[in-house]
């Protein structure tokens, strides 16, 4: 089998020699943005946006597509399926460290690293007397995958009361998972809302300006999934406002966010350049579900 890898996936020696002794015929394309050079000959791509710059359809010999990325809206998923191409994606290996990620943004608000910050860049010292725990809170995580799982287990070993909100709620995980109907009825309940759904044409503006203004005023809000989920405008009115205790933000409706959004202002957002999925461990764990996933001839997703 002919296998196209692009430079979205850090193919080193040892990778490729392994994937040769697999069957495979390794080819190897650094640029997405370039153009395949006969793409008739690969049964097998593994990419994350080549098909943003080319035509799916001029691989008319294509089996199967390995995506580096958990999600699917780079690609027309569902004509590649109705073609009889089999689609996998990246689920379960960028789920540590943007559980990390996400974790991580909610201790720095509760805990004041951003004014402790700003005082040691003075050398400043002052106490600060506000700060807050996460112990106790109520997490509400929009989007129980391999994502929304992480974090909820990791949020819950400290303390907190956590429920799930999913398009398949009948998912046997440790805590209570609620159809996505339930949102407007969990969402004023929750101090912690992490967005961890797929972006699709349901899913857009999923936090509008409606149940933005039903979360608590001193709510804090996690964003690792995608910009587009929220009504970025919408958002950043809500904080002008005063609602919202701050925002952990990695993912934004276009990126780079640009220089002049008022949400680099806030002294209570966190911002990161869509980086939240970043950890030594991932190269290994994405290369052992390649394999496995190349494997499966039969499968389907």
């Amino acid at each position: 089998m002919n296998l196209l890898v692009t430079g979205a996936f850090p193919l080193t020696d040892e990778r490729r020699r392994v994937l040769e002794e697999d069957g495979f015929t390794v080819f190897y394309q650094q640029d997405e943005r370039e153009k395949t050079v006969d793409p008739r000959r690969f049964e097998a791509v593994i990419c994350n946006g080549l098909f943003l710059y080319q035509d799916w359809r001029d691989f008319t010999n294509l089996k199967m597509v390995q995506l580096t990325s958990a999600g699917l809206d780079r690609i027309a998923a569902d004509d590649m399926r109705q073609s009889g191409i089999r689609i996998f994606n990246a689920s379960g290996v960028y789920s540590v460290p943007m559980a990390e990620w996400a974790v991580g943004g909610i201790l720095a608000l509760y805990r004041g690293e951003p004014f402790f910050w700003k005082n040691q860049q003075r050398r400043q010292w002052e106490k600060n007397r506000s700060l807050r725990e996460v112990y106790g809170k109520q997490a509400l995580i929009c989007g129980c995958g391999s994502v929304g799982a992480a974090i909820a287990n990791r949020l819950m070993a400290f303390g907190c009361r956590v429920q799930g909100i999913d398009r398949s709620p009948e998912k046997s995980l440790p805590f209570a998972v609620f159809p996505v109907e339930k949102t407007e009825e969990l969402l004023p309940q929750a101090d912690l809302v992490v967005l961890s759904l797929p972006l699709t044409e349901e899913t857009v503006h999923f936090l509008d300006r409606r149940r933005l203004s039903q979360m608590k005023r001193d709510a804090v809000l996690v964003n690792c999934a995608r910009g587009a989920l929220v009504d970025e405008k919408a958002l950043i009115d809500t904080l002008r406002q005063g609602r919202l205790f701050g925002c952990v933000l990695d993912v934004f409706a276009e990126e780079p966010l640009a220089q002049d959004s008022p949400l680099w202002t806030f002294d209570r957002v966190l911002i990161s350049p869509h980086n939240s999925f970043v950890g030594e461990g991932n190269g290994q764990r994405l290369f052992d579900l390649i394999r496995k996933n190349l494997s499966a001839r039969e499968k389907t997703v």
